[in-house]
């Protein structure tokens, strides 16, 4: 088994990692399957209502990737300083809170529905495929909270494996029940919602049963006391996490409103078909960021700067042959991809193609990005993982959405992501290269490293 103190060379970081990867690219795989349901078997209009209200539940569920992070980072650094009953409490106590926060936000999003889908364009017969699908899994929200907030947890607990086999069981379940809802009962959007929000609860309760029982990870549920400095240090800690998706999911709905206005729904569907691959994608920068955290802030805790170094320089390599291939090969499978979802409109079908094509080139800056900003929450510095992960998912974003349609057109709109990502790569270069004397991550040229 790996642990979170060993040396870890090439091959032990990407076995480590492979768990966590493939269990976000399973949670990445519930809208595409919902998408790819939805958009051969029920219609024009449910696949557009999907692409408008997801976003906005993403908003919502964000909050789990917080306490995830923030929370891991600060557990795995207890534990590196030999406190594992007291990591232990703690843990306990961000998972109530998780939950507590989870049925807040689902009351409030259901009730905030109908407006938010209205503001971005839904009218029609989009409007009402739009509160249904909403609703329903707004309705398992608490558990899809847990959910990708055991991602972070899984790692630290030292047992990433057991974290894949329960994404895989509710990935599974997600499409299991899509087909029979959607394709053999004729549920309509309402079936492809059941199935998603069922795999969630799947997601969020099988883990809660393991962490109640006495297992041989390093964590399991134990009595706490209220510690609203620890929850304020985790918020802190995990919210370029929670701003990251807030400001991805936002920027989503900021674009489609953008392409309703431009061209309508066809550029709305074939923006969906790129959001699914972005989805898969960045599922495995995601999955590769949420391994390596709980490793540095394990070494920042034990105070191991040549093991730090070591984690860093390697994921600098990993990260760049990933971007490489992600890159040739959305440009290879477009056609392929787009066919899959909007094959039966030859028209969205060549916009979509012509997108990716020029959307797929962020791939190629996104997960250094990615990196920076969970590199500084394992380190315990939420305030420059903040701001890269605003600048990167906001600022950047929002202002090049509005700007380069003005200059471009619809290609504009594609190639915002790919603008607005670079222009974060040279943030998060700058905080690298100024935070490095704080910290030491960058290797010695005169000490080798394990290969």
């Amino acid at each position: 088994m790996i642990k979170l103190s060993d040396n870890f060379t090439y091959k032990k970081l990407l076995r480590f990692a492979t768990a966590p990867i493939l269990m976000m690219i399973c949670i990445s795989v519930y809208s595409v399957v919902d998408g790819l349901f939805v958009s051969n078997f029920v219609g024009k209009d449910a696949f557009t209502a999907i692409n408008l209200v997801f976003p906005y539940i993403m908003v919502l569920g964000a909050v789990g990737f917080m306490f995830g992070a923030g929370g891991s980072a600060i557990v795995s650094k207890t534990i590196g300083e030999g406190k594992n009953q007291l990591a232990k409490s703690y843990f306990s106590l961000v998972t109530l809170v998780a939950v507590l926060s989870g049925i807040v936000f689902a009351v409030a999003g259901i009730l905030l529905l109908q407006p938010v889908s209205v503001w971005m364009g839904a009218e029609g017969e989009v409007l009402p495929l739009c509160k249904t699908y909403g609703t329903i899994i707004l309705c398992a929200l608490p558990f899809f909270v847990l959910q990708n907030m055991y991602q972070s947890f899984f790692a630290t607990a030292q047992k990433p494996r057991l974290g894949f086999v329960v994404t895989v069981a509710s990935g599974v379940t997600n499409i299991l029940l899509d087909a029979l809802f959607v394709v053999g009962l004729k549920w309509g959007i309402a079936g492809a919602a059941v199935g998603t929000a069922m795999s969630q609860f799947i997601g969020g309760v099988v883990p809660t049963i393991y962490f109640f029982s006495k297992n041989k990870s390093l964590l399991n549920f134990c009595p706490f006391r209220w510690n609203g400095r620890l929850l304020l240090k985790v918020c802190t800690n995990g919210s370029s996490e929670l701003l990251g998706n807030i400001a991805m999911s936002l920027v989503a709905m900021l674009y489609n409103k953008q392409l309703m206005r431009l061209v309508g729904d066809s550029a709305v569907d074939a923006y969906g078909v790129m959001q699914y691959v972005q989805f898969v994608f960045v599922a495995v920068f995601i999955g590769y960021c949420l391994a390596v955290t709980p490793v540095v802030g394990f070494n920042f805790g034990a105070q191991n700067r040549r093991e730090l170094q070591n984690v860093f320089s390697k994921s600098l390599v990993i990260i760049a042959v990933t971007a490489v291939a992600m890159v040739g090969s959305c440009f290879a499978l477009a056609d392929v991809i787009s066919h899959l979802f909007v094959g039966y409109d030859s028209e969205m079908h060549a916009m979509t193609v012509h997108g990716m094509y020029l959307y797929c080139i962020c791939f190629a800056f996104v997960g250094f990005n990615m990196f920076g900003s969970s590199f500084f929450t394992a380190l315990n510095n939420g305030l420059i993982s903040a701001i890269l992960s605003f600048g990167r998912t906001l600022v950047f974003q929002v202002a090049c959405i509005y700007i380069l349609p003005l200059w471009w057109g619809l290609d504009g709109i594609w190639l915002s992501t790919v603008v607005a990502e670079f222009l974060s790569l040279m943030l998060t270069v700058t905080m690298f290269l100024t935070n490095n004397r704080r910290y030491g991550y960058l290797p010695s040229k005169n000490k080798k490293s394990a290969v």
